[in-house]
């Protein structure tokens, strides 16, 4: 006779990044204790998200920025009447374990950090090298930074610290805390600062799903708000 078939439940979710810390440590093994519901992850900047979904795929549940939710409904992949903010987060920098952390408190202080890194690691799809990129220029440190940078096309920049490719790592606080052996210097200062929003929304596909419902719930619960709170991201 054969083997029975698994029928246990499961969702697919995709997440931007800066939630990884978070649903990996903590809040996925907590909702399928709970649940008895298993969940299929995929982790990517939210400009690589939004090129999945315009090639056809389509999750159950989708975390990822706030702002790029408005073309993902008109594309007809989310349903918005599910939209559920989560988290903010900031930006800030992050050395290897032991090394010189310089002042970033003030603007001057951080474009001086900037100017005399041997090299800033930053994610070219992220929506912090994003805003990165648009700083540098205000700033007036483009070419100078551009000139010894170590760009990523995607990924968690402190990995470009820990393996000395970079002296300094920019990127979402939470991803910079997601990283072994990176220690975080601290956020922008205020006047630089840029938050940003991620939220949840069921796909169209899985609109009338009981599993991707109950997942959508505990995501905005007591236990998830927690646990992005101990990963460095701020509970909405």
């Amino acid at each position: 006779m054969s083997n029975p078939i698994d029928t246990k439940p499961s969702v697919v979710l995709f997440s931007g990044l800066a939630t990884q810390k978070a649903l990996e440590a903590e809040i996925f093994a907590a909702f399928t204790t709970e649940t008895g519901i298993a969940i299929d992850a995929h982790f990517d900047p939210t400009t690589e998200l939004q090129r999945r979904f315009a090639a056809g795929e389509r999750p159950d549940i989708v975390i990822v920025a706030t702002p790029a939710l408005a073309s993902l409904a008109a594309d007809g992949v989310i349903d918005p009447s599910t939209v559920v903010p989560l988290v903010t987060t900031g930006i800030g920098i992050g050395v290897a374990d032991g090394a010189d952390k310089p002042d970033i408190s003030t603007v001057p202080a951080l474009t001086s950090a900037l100017r005399n890194a041997r090299s800033v690691a930053y994610s070219q799809a992220g929506q912090s090298g994003i805003y990165f990129r648009t700083l540098i220029e205000r700033l007036g440190i483009a070419a100078e930074v551009d000139a010894r940078a170590t760009p990523l096309a995607k990924g968690f920049t402190g990995v470009a610290v820990r393996d000395g490719r970079a002296d300094l790592a920019v990127q979402q606080l939470s991803e910079l805390a997601f990283v072994p052996g990176i220690a975080i210097v601290g956020p922008f200062p205020d006047e630089v600062q840029h938050l940003t929003e991620f939220a949840a929304a069921l796909s169209n596909a899985a609109a009338a799903k009981p599993e991707a419902l109950a997942l959508l719930e505990f995501l905005n619960g007591d236990v998830a708000r927690a646990a992005y709170e101990r990963s460095g991201l701020r509970a909405v």
